[in-house]
């Protein structure tokens, strides 16, 4: 037995220690390539960091970025900005395969790279940011409507204010003009330091401007048109970058692309920082608790509930959430709870209801792709509880109609069968209960007799009559 498991010990060592030189081996020139893929969020942030450091270390000349995302998280978008700026090689964008989009924030990360690319059939913009809280839709017109508007406030002023490059719109919203101020100014400096088009940069924040490939080549907001990574490789062969101070010759013809995907530890966050996901845990962990407090020493509940509980928190301390929406959740379930535990003929139930749909549709405090409750799943946890409540409701009006059968309300000519008997006293037995009995004829045991009245704890009866022949 100890040989064996010091076989197995030597084993498992030998397995690490190949896996850690297989893994450190070095690739030789290469380029590396990170999808971002969907909704950009604090997983995509990770995965992008992990797999860039993977790729520094790995020895590559090169880090493409394939995007194909609708937008995500201003916090987790400024993150892999800072990490591109931050990279000593050059970084390639490449909005891909045909039918991709780098919308939002995908943008942003294009006007960050040092060469930017799409295949045909792709777009980018509407870089508009989307305010967290929900206080403002941002912009609160179209943008052909948003650009008539600023004409005709210009018209009314009698030009006497004229609208400067950079300049926010006065829409007389403070909170609103902050985060567009912000959102151009950045996204003008990222333009600005590629060298490219600053101006139309702006106007896909400010009127969610869209451009095309073949566009956006045109305007030099991107660099390439490039079908596949093939030919992406072949066209940025000999093109000169400047990464920092120096500047860099790509030799890309016959350099090698190596993908770097996610790990479990990507999927693993990647999925419990979908809003979705994180509601259902959230439901699991409280649901779980409660059937553990209703049975306790169940154990399996209370321990599968916990951890759902916590997972859903982790979750959440990750993405935008609105704490009065989830407090409205915690209220609508402690209310529904209370029905059934105190009925008040549907008030508590309805109201806690109302509050556990409200609080569900303002749990995630934004408005960005991807990042909201699904109505679907909303409507259905709203529907099994509206059917706990109603079958609490059901079983409480059959309460109050049936007929009172034990304890003091004891009705009059209830049968007992004596099971102890004493002279005119014993003890008797009626639907399970058992009860002292008095009795004004001598008590036979194992016999039946009738309920006269009943005072405290002592049931008064007397012998059923024998049937006349």
């Amino acid at each position: 037995m100890k040989k064996a498991l010091s076989a197995l010990l030597l084993l498992t060592g030998l397995a690490g220690l190949v896996g850690a030189l297989w893994a450190d081996e070095p690739r030789g020139e290469h380029a590396a390539l990170i999808r971002i893929e969907g909704a950009i969020g604090p997983a995509t942030s990770q995965y992008f960091e992990r797999a860039r450091q993977a790729a520094l270390e790995g020895g590559a000349q090169l880090i493409i970025v394939q995007i194909d995302t609708p937008g995500g998280l201003d916090g987790a978008m400024r993150d892999i900005i800072k990490h591109i700026l931050d990279t000593p090689v050059p970084v390639v964008g490449w909005v891909g395969p045909s039918g991709a989009r780098a919308a939002s924030a995908g943008t942003y990360l294009m006007m960050a790279t040092h060469v930017a690319a799409m295949a045909p059939g792709t777009n980018l913009g509407s870089a508009t940011p989307v305010p967290v809280g929900g206080s403002m839709p941002v912009p609160k017109t179209p943008a052909g409507a948003a650009k008539d508007k600023i004409e005709e406030a210009a018209a009314d002023d009698n030009d006497e204010r004229a609208a400067a490059p950079g300049e926010a719109e006065n829409t007389g919203d403070a909170m609103r003009n902050k985060i567009l101020n912000d959102a151009v100014a950045y996204i003008r400096g990222l333009a600005e330091l590629r060298g490219r088009n600053a101006d139309w940069a702006e106007q896909a924040v400010r009127v969610g401007a869209n451009l095309g490939a073949t566009e956006a080549k045109a305007q030099q907001v991107i660099e390439l048109v490039s079908r596949d990574l093939t030919a992406l490789m072949n066209d940025l062969d000999g093109r000169v970058v400047e990464v920092g101070e120096r500047s860099v010759t790509l030799a890309t013809a016959e350099l090698p692309i190596h993908a770097i995907e996610p790990d479990w530890r990507d999927r693993l966050l990647s999925t419990l920082t979908n809003p979705t996901v994180a509601y259902l845990l959230m439901m699991a962990g409280i649901y779980g608790l409660l059937l553990e407090g209703y049975n306790p020493g169940a154990i399996l509940p209370g321990t599968v509930g916990a951890i759902c509980l916590l997972l859903a928190l982790f979750a959440f301390q990750m993405l935008p959430v609105n704490y009065v929406g989830l407090a409205l959740i915690a209220l609508g379930l402690a209310l529904m709870i209370g029905e059934a535990f105190a009925p008040s003929f549907g008030v508590l139930g309805v109201g806690g209801l109302a509050a556990f749909v409200l609080g569900s549709v303002f749990l995630m405090d934004t408005d960005v792709p991807g990042y909201g409750v699904h109505l679907g799943l909303i409507a259905g946890m709203a529907i099994v509880g509206a059917g706990v409540i109603g079958l609490s409701m059901v079983l409480f009006a059959r309460s109050r109609r049936a007929r009172v059968s034990a304890g003091s309300a004891m009705a009059p000519a209830a049968t007992v069968r004596v099971v102890e008997a004493s002279g005119a006293q014993g003890w008797g037995l009626v639907n399970g209960e058992r009860w002292r009995l008095q009795s004004t004829q001598p008590l036979t045991l194992n016999t039946s007799v009738r309920v006269i009245r009943t005072e405290g704890l002592t049931l008064y009866v007397e012998p059923i009559p024998s049937p006349e022949r």
